[in-house]
């Protein structure tokens, strides 16, 4: 039989068998068409079953360049439709379920069809794109309110809104105002600028894309996710700005500035603009935010994006993504986004960009911190150990503690550490009595009042564990304190132990420490309890909410960083808490996870905590140039390759000044590293091995009467720092905490990025990312 014999045969069967199946009503051609898929028949040829590969008609193609498509916020994203070759644009029809948009669209002057696409309703939009000669285009835009949630879920109430909010969710326009920068030099700064009498000594700058303007910018300021955010451009007054045709002064390209602190709030502030804000007073230099927008930056901050307001890892993510969409949407695509801040805004830059990859390209660190919790347990332990120290009736008989003793077994060079520490950092976050925006003076019986452990036991609670309870999760009832039953519910699990933790015992073994003092410290240091009040036995910690501290990234073991640029500068801590130990403990754990840090530069100097005021500045144009390197490599290798690749030859480490003479001041230690424990300082929870006397190698033996004591201290055991923590491992990405009604305490993924969406987040080079 010929071959074009068996076409023909086969032809006429297949005929045959589809007349009857449609003659019957029956077959999986029915259930086609009503689809709206395309039958055999069809009077357009292009849409025949038959056709051959290669001549069916070209498909439109729709991406949302604003953000994921799931992640929108506030009802609108900017989009935009690939048109074929030989497709009108005037013939193309767009359309959000059964609305026609298509006037918001255009040819713009880079060619492409696009526009904002507005009104989204809450949930689900079908967006289609149709035309002659072209196969249909869809996607599926979720949209979520601007008061939020996206992903963060139950927001924390209750909330106390601006006096100026429409709704309850603290919605209101966004206001526009002007500032300018002076050609006075002692003028520092940004002034208020009023473009309808205009100053007459507004300096001018030239842009890092060589475009000159007068240094005037636009302030925009508005509210989502319940708060404040703050954008700021270059700007020319009566000229006209959108997103696909943006000034030219603008170079679309980011920086984000944080605050410092760590801390939980009922109510919306203000976003910190400042290089240091939050931590240290403001410098005599200028900071790197008027340096950007010199360069031709924007600069975006939040208010959820400052720790000491908000330090809920979930909502500081969900916070910069929505003021990231509402940046691309209103000003235009970006190439690139630099994270900048001290303290607190290093915690937020750092765990932010590993446990929400995307969000950051860059990253510039000082007075740095890796996360809030491993810091949090050095905090409490110093915690537990000043209420030792600092009372001598406590002290066995004969026993006495000298300053250096107990800096010895603080790991640092002097005590004073430990005060800094407990008192401007750990007593404000940890205990739930703590008076925090947006809360009332406590009254009996009235939850909407603050949390007061005798009179109000089911109140607000500004403890920095409850403003993170979706992540955490509750105590189980098992364990529930007095307060949690009057309340009716757990509160918070607490993420940390020191069950095991030999307090001093480094110090022993140097013989720096008596086995009485070894003894009585580890008898007496005690714990504290879910109300932040001080018990005689040891903090147990919760597991699960260990386990999940680590799984959603609170504890940072650096394990998605290396498709991102780090530059950390610092200097030494005179007794303040931001000792430069705390850089390496980021470092250690990059060198772990990577095998190098071939992506983070690290620069020590003599100032305190940022070791030069003009690091900042300098850091930031830095990053600015490794960045522009990154996003001009074509090739196809991984995004982590080129990060490190492409870093300049001139961005490299430095130690300058008091390093060369006194490494301790780059390298001090912990209270868990001095009981033993890894220079990484990332278990906040130990597994146990039991106690064994032939371990210790202390000068002066233990009596008899000493090591019972230190049996009855540690019955099940004391910590084996040879083993991973309890509910130790890597941090999960993109985690989602449920809905504005339902919490998934611990998170859960969310669902792949939808393909072609995000690209406006980020240039190409970079947008590996968005598959994360």
């Amino acid at each position: 039989m010929t071959l074009a014999l068996i076409r023909r045969t086969a032809a006429v069967l297949l005929t045959l068998v589809l007349g009857a199946s449609l003659l019957s009503g029956s077959g999986p051609l029915v259930s086609a068409a009503a689809a709206g898929s395309p039958t055999v028949g069809s009077a357009d040829p292009g849409r025949t079953a038959m056709r051959p590969p290669g001549k069916r008609k070209p498909r439109l193609r729709i991406s949302v360049l604003s953000n994921r498509a799931d992640l929108i916020s506030a009802g609108d994203a900017l989009v935009v439709v690939r048109l074929p070759r030989r497709v009108d644009p005037k013939k193309v029809v767009v359309t959000v379920g059964e609305r026609r948009v298509t006037r918001a669209f255009k040819v713009r002057a880079d060619g492409r069809y696009w526009g904002l696409v507005r009104h989204l309703r809450l949930g689900r939009n079908v967006v289609k794109a149709s035309a002659p000669r072209a196969r249909s285009g869809r996607t599926v835009i979720t949209n979520f309110p601007n008061g939020g949630p996206v992903f963060a879920g139950p927001q924390p109430g209750p909330y106390q809104c601006q006096p100026t909010a429409r709704d309850a969710q603290c919605n209101q326009p966004a206001s526009y105002s002007f500032l300018y920068k002076s050609t006075d030099p002692l003028k520092t700064g940004l002034s208020r600028y009023h473009p309808k009498n205009p100053p007459d000594d507004v300096a001018t700058t030239t842009t890092d894309q060589g475009v000159t303007v007068p240094f005037v910018v636009r302030r925009e300021d508005g509210f989502q996710d319940r708060d404040r955010y703050t954008i700021l451009t270059l700007f020319r007054p009566g000229k006209a700005w959108k997103a696909w045709a943006p000034q030219a002064q603008w170079n679309h390209k980011v920086l984000a500035t944080h605050g410092g602190g760590c801390g939980a709030s009922y109510g919306p502030a203000h976003p910190n603009l400042h290089d240091f804000a939050g931590t240290l007073p403001a410098s005599p230099v200028e900071d790197s935010y008027v340096t950007a927008l010199a360069k031709g930056f924007a600069v975006l901050a939040t208010a959820l994006n400052n720790t000491g307001h908000n330090c809920n890892l979930a909502v500081e993510a969900e916070s910069m993504m929505m003021a990231r969409e509402r940046l691309v949407e209103r000003y235009g695509e970006v190439r690139y986004l630099i994270g900048t801040g001290c303290s607190g805004g290093s915690i937020a830059q750092h765990t932010i960009a590993n446990s929400y990859p995307g969000i950051y390209q860059g990253l510039v660190t000082t007075c740095s911190y890796p996360d809030v919790f491993t810091a949090g347990a050095q905090f409490a332990d110093y915690h537990l150990m000043r209420k030792y120290f600092e009372d001598p009736s406590r002290w066995s008989p004969g026993t006495v503690w000298l300053p250096t003793q107990m800096a010895d077994v603080e790991g640092h060079i002097s005590h004073l550490n430990a005060v800094a520490a407990d008192e401007f950092l750990f007593k404000k976050a940890i205990n739930p009595e703590t008076p925090c925006l947006g809360t009332k003076d406590p009254v009996a019986g009235d939850p909407s009042t603050r949390f007061d452990s005798d009179i109000n036991p089911a109140g607000v609670r500004c403890s920095i564990l409850d403003i993170v309870m979706q992540l955490l999760g509750p105590r189980p009832k098992s364990v529930w304190s007095a307060q949690e039953k009057a309340a009716g519910h757990g509160f918070a699990g607490v993420p940390f132990a020191n069950t095991g933790v030999q307090y001093g015992l480094n110090a022993l073994n140097r013989g720096t420490i008596t086995p009485e003092q070894f003894v009585d410290l580890n008898e007496k240091v005690g714990g504290i309890d879910v109300n932040a009040d001080p018990t005689p036995g040891r903090i147990a910690g919760d597991p699960t909410s260990i386990a999940r501290a680590y799984r959603t990234g609170l504890i940072n073991e650096m394990n998605h960083l290396d498709e991102v640029a780090i530059i950390n500068h610092g200097g030494p801590d005179p007794g303040v808490a931001h000792d430069y130990a705390h850089a390496w403990w980021t470092e250690t754990r990059l060198e772990r996870d990577q095998g190098h840090t071939d992506n983070r530069v690290m620069w020590f100097g003599p100032a305190p905590l940022i070791g030069d005021v003009e690091w900042s500045r300098e850091a930031f144009l830095a990053m600015d140039g490794w960045l522009a390197a990154v996003e001009k490599d074509k090739r196809a290798i991984p995004l982590a390759q080129k990060i490190t690749a492409d870093r300049p030859a001139t961005v490299t480490d430095r130690c300058i000044g008091v390093c060369a003479t006194d490494v301790t001041q780059l390298r001090l230690s912990t209270p868990r590293q001095e009981a033993g424990g890894d220079i990484a300082n990332d278990v906040v929870a130990c597994r146990l091995t039991p106690l064994d006397r032939s371990t210790y190698t202390s000068p002066l033996p233990f009596s008899d009467a000493q090591w019972a004591r230190l049996q009855a201290v540690f019955p099940a055991g004391v910590c084996d720092w040879s083993k991973p923590g309890v509910g130790q491992g890597r941090a999960e990405t993109w985690l989602g905490y449920g809905t504005a009604t339902e919490v998934v305490y611990g998170g859960r993924p969310l669902r792949a990025a939808p393909a072609r969406s995000g690209a406006g987040l980020m240039s190409r080079s970079f947008r590996e990312l968005l598959r994360k």
